[in-house]
């Protein structure tokens, strides 16, 4: 199979979408830098198909898709990512773009990679919230959290379960509830081949359930119509150009160009539509937000004024109680003169 480079991104000739009788999978890892994303993704490929190495740079540049062909004859894909989701440059929201790309035929499962060797750190903590933001709350549905490190806990004769007993933080919890448990332990550096063929096909078990909860629909939305539109026109640009005949090598090297300028700007475009809409996402969540702290802060006011009202009703009951008292008292000491009369 043949690639063709433009503007940094790798464009594959054939797009093999998928049959509803032997149908693809495509994953993706997403994840701190240092979780274990390309050797987790090498631990299901079966191979070493991405750069992994211990680091907290990170080995992972750009987005890189890698796939295997199971026995029975499906395909599965793997994207891995860098740490993605610091939404705060343009290269990050180039770098989500390619990912998408490289999803040709949508997402079947999105696989959250955490560590069992540190605890989380404030980045992971965001990531629900900037997947949300991304694609929508119906993103949980296809998630699937993955553990790394599990040679750490055979090493102390715990289990994931006991991990997270004793470490799990709160957002943790709300994601495993979201994704309804849907958890993997794996263990990147064992040799044993048993182990790794059992903890790879748990995995795949866990997509196999996503897909059936889905009803094998992959996770699509508009920005995967609009990319896959754009590769496959810079695709049909590419073969024109390859079966030119009768033109110097310059002018077809010119006719490269201007495709790789047309593929600039086509991504600078769909960058645009990705920033409107987290653009729009994060003015939604403001606004709910305000609403939010609105509604708190009325019912705040009702919560005072009733603890005032029912503060001067108690004040009120205290003064005829004290009354009653005193009156009680002054009744006493006239029956009193009156006996002693």
């Amino acid at each position: 199979m043949s690639l063709y480079k433009m503007g940094g991104d790798m464009m594959e000739d054939d797009w093999e979408f998928a049959s509803s009788s032997n149908p693809n999978r495509t994953l993706v890892l997403v994840g701190r830098t240092g979780n274990g994303k390309s050797a987790t993704g090498n631990s299901i490929l079966g191979k070493k198909a991405f750069k992994s190495k211990a680091s907290s740079r990170g080995v992972t540049s750009t987005s890189e898709s890698q796939r295997v062909v199971q026995e029975d004859g499906q395909i599965v894909n793997v994207i891995d990512t860098p740490g993605l989701f610091d939404l705060s440059t343009a290269a990050e929201f180039e770098e989500i773009v390619r990912c998408i790309t490289l999803a040709e035929g949508g997402i079947h499962a999105v696989l959250l990679v955490f560590t069992v060797r540190g605890r989380p750190t404030d980045e992971e903590q965001s990531v629900l919230y900037h997947l949300q933001t991304l694609f929508g709350s119906k993103i949980s549905d296809y998630m699937i959290i993955v553990f790394t490190g599990g040679d750490d806990l055979d090493d102390n004769d715990e289990t994931l379960e006991d991990y997270l007993g004793q470490e799990c933080p709160e957002f943790l919890k709300e994601i495993l509830e979201l994704c309804d448990n849907r958890m993997v332990l794996f263990d990147n550096k064992t040799t044993n081949k048993r182990k790794k063929a059992e903890q790879a096909q748990k995995l795949l078990s866990l997509v196999d359930s996503v897909a059936r909860k889905n009803n094998g629909k992959p996770f699509t939305d508009e920005l995967f119509h609009e990319l896959q539109e754009e590769a496959i026109k810079l695709r049909d640009q590419k073969k024109e150009v390859e079966s030119l005949k009768g033109y110097s090598k310059s002018e077809i090297s010119e006719f490269k160009k201007q495709i790789e300028i047309s593929y600039d700007r086509q991504l600078s475009r769909i960058t645009e539509m990705v920033e409107t809409k987290l653009k729009e996402t994060a003015k939604r969540l403001e606004k709910q937000l305000g609403e939010e702290q609105a509604a708190r802060l009325e019912a705040e006011e009702r919560a005072n004024e009733v603890q005032k009202r029912s503060s001067d009703e108690i004040k009120k009951l205290r003064e005829n109680l004290e009354r009653a008292e005193k009156e009680t008292k002054e009744l006493q000491k006239k029956l009193g003169k009156c006996i002693n009369l």
